[in-house]
């Protein structure tokens, strides 16, 4: 299993003098079944002008049936042959051929669904696919001569059809322009969990270039299974955003960056770290900085595989210093096929559970306890005596099928911890892939994930590498938040290992444990000067006689109801209480409410109370809920 990590920042793109000229060929003629490709059906575009190529694009109309028979090669003057289609998915009986090939485009040709029908009419052209080879080959080529388009149906079947036309169309370079190549290393192929090791990426412009490029970035967004530690070698690099500065690189001139850090993946793993060259001022020859092609020169890759007997590794623990409060499967209900659910905790409050499963079906099988998703204690994670847990049993029809279980607290929670049930791997059924992410207030959270035998995990991902059984504890996952969270979202699907089709497969969450919420009032005084006997209210003074605003701000920080909260301030004698000025609110700027100077009335819970006594201004409130706060401000007069 490959995990492939890249994220891609806007980078302001140089202008460019490029034309891209079009070159069309609508001259009809048959393609009919069995055709050898050996004769293919051949269509030429003739380029008179001599310039450097460097992109190029083909669209192609045809009209037949069952499309996946098609192969397509495109030919360059200069001899270099590029097959587009591969012809081989004999499966695809999705009638017609309307597709811009493109080296930037993100889906692959042929796999936008076995039956689906392309229309008639181009251009523009319907679909704009990613060709099977890369276009990239021509680019740096003389474009001037004839370029020959081949169009074969290789298999034997009465599926006839017919070219309509093509469309070339053929990016020139400027004079100035640099050949950039990226080349990316790892120090050990073969490390070990807490080994250190180091990436080395280097960035050249070929010798034979016209122009230097300056303004080169490129980015490297370190995955997971890899601690940054430190960076070294030309320019600059930003762990953070993942983007390495580069600055100039002359012709014929090579700039290498070394990335340090600790392999953090268990054995097992494989990761695998990818770069791109991001911008440069001038144009690439036979790449385009920032567009993911993975066949272009200006990417690259390098993985590792951590080393080492794979054993089950040792959760942190939990700690909670108001206790801890279970929501055990054994002692709830679960209507069997239910994708939702409440439930009253301890403690917390009433925590809501939901399912979703897009890509799939949830399964109904006896054995497991009917419906899925359903409680049932036949998977058991090697727990004896067996206790229930919440399966998932589905059957997905691609590797992108995911069930996602939210666990949503109507307050947050200091820490959580709970088990996933296998997590594993069959040969040619499935391959289990678990990520557990979490939130508070709506920023990430992300937990420590443990694996077992069965599994690796990288990041907050675990993956089913090897077969445990229903009761053994080989597929067991355990994860643990150590920090604050409201919401915990658990997305069960396939990793790569798994076919095409994955089929049956399943996993189970068992008993959650939750820290409870603890208080944690902060408390802060602010004061303001309102005016002096001197300036008035312009621009006044602290000096005597001046009237001051003092506002005290008490914020329940904690993930608890706060209860019974009394704060008091002492006067100095340098001051003297400005009777009839105590108000009250929510926040310091909102502190309006008229609050008299005693500790009796209404008003000393409108929520809130306050008063004024022997020098000391004290204040009250039955409850602050998380995240709420009190005010109380009151005026003084300078001594």
């Amino acid at each position: 299993m490959l995990l492939a990590w890249l994220a891609l920042v806007a980078v302001a793109a140089p202008a460019r003098a490029q034309t891209t000229t079009t070159y069309s060929n609508t001259t009809s003629g048959a393609i009919n079944s069995g055709t050898p490709c050996t004769a293919p059906l051949v269509r030429n575009f003739s380029v008179g002008t001599s310039y450097i190529v460097g992109d190029v694009d083909i669209g192609i109309l045809a009209t037949h049936t069952w499309r996946g028979d098609l192969r397509i090669t495109l030919q360059s003057p200069a001899g270099t042959r590029v097959q587009l289609v591969d012809g081989d998915t004999a499966n695809l009986s999705g009638d017609h051929f309307n597709v811009r090939l493109d080296d930037g485009a993100a889906m692959l040709v042929n796999t936008d669904g076995n039956t689906v029908n392309h229309a008639t009419s181009a251009p523009p052209y319907q679909n704009q696919f990613r060709p099977n080879a890369a276009l990239s080959a021509f680019n740096g080529q003389n474009a001037a001569g004839t370029w020959r388009l081949e169009i074969c149906d290789q298999y034997p079947s009465a599926d006839n059809g017919n070219f309509v036309r093509a469309d070339l169309y053929i990016t020139s370079l400027p004079a100035n322009y640099a050949d950039l190549s990226l080349t990316k290393s790892v120090s050990s192929a073969t490390p070990a969990n807490g080994a250190s090791i180091s990436y080395t990426l280097a960035v050249t412009n070929a010798g034979a270039s016209p122009a230097t490029a300056t303004g080169v970035t490129v980015q490297d967004i370190l995955p997971p299974g890899f601690t940054f530690a430190s960076a070294s070698g030309f320019g600059s690099y930003n762990a953070g955003t993942g983007l390495w500065t580069v600055g100039s690189i002359p012709p014929g001139t090579t700039r290498t960056l070394t990335i340090s850090g600790t392999v953090n993946a268990t054995s097992g793993a494989t990761v695998t770290n990818v770069a791109e060259i991001m911008s440069s001022s001038v144009p690439d020859s036979d790449s385009t900085p920032g567009n993911g092609a993975p066949g272009e020169d200006d990417y690259a890759a390098a993985s590792f595989t951590v080393s080492g007997t794979r054993t089950a590794g040792t959760p942190p623990a939990l700690f909670c210093p108001a206790g801890v409060t279970v929501h055990d499967w054994d002692g709830v209900s679960w209507a069997a096929g239910s994708t939702s659910g409440s439930y009253a905790l301890t403690g917390i409050g009433t925590m809501s559970v939901n399912m979703a499963i897009s890509g799939g079906a949830f399964l109904n099988n006896a054995t497991f306890g009917g419906q899925a998703p359903t409680r049932q204690n036949v998977v058991t994670g090697g727990l004896s005596p067996a206790q229930y847990s919440i399966f998932q049993l589905v059957d997905f029809t691609s590797q992108a099928g995911t069930v996602t279980s939210t666990f949503t607290l109507p307050t947050a929670v200091p820490g959580a911890q709970f088990r996933l049930f296998d997590i594993d791997y069959a040969a040619g059924q499935f391959a289990d892939r678990v990520t557990v992410t979490g939130s508070n207030g709506g920023i990430p959270v992300y937990p420590t994930l443990t694996n077992g035998t069965a599994n690796y995990v990288v990041g907050n991902s675990a993956y089913g590498d090897i077969l445990s059984a229903d009761g053994e504890a080989g597929g067991n996952v355990v994860v643990t938040f150590s920090a604050p969270v409201d919401t915990i979202v658990v997305e069960y699907g396939s990793h790569s290992l798994a076919p095409a089709n994955p089929g049956q497969q399943g996993m189970s969450i068992h008993d959650i444990s939750f820290c409870r919420p603890t208080t944690n009032l902060a408390i802060t005084k602010t004061s303001s000067i309102v005016s002096d006997p001197v300036n008035g209210t312009t621009n006044p003074k602290a000096i005597p006689g001046a009237t001051m605003r003092y506002c005290i701000l008490v914020t329940n920080t904690g993930g608890a109801t706060a209860t019974a909260i009394a704060i008091s301030d002492s006067l100095p004698a340098t001051v003297a209480f400005v009777p009839g000025s105590l108000r009250s609110g929510t926040s310091c700027a909102g502190a309006t409410t008229v609050e008299d100077d005693n500790a009796t009335g209404a008003d000393e819970s409108d929520p809130f109370g306050a008063a004024h006594s022997g020098g000391t201004v004290t204040g009250t409130t039955a409850s602050l809920a998380p995240a709420a706060s009190m005010a109380i401000a009151f005026q003084v007069i300078v001594n």
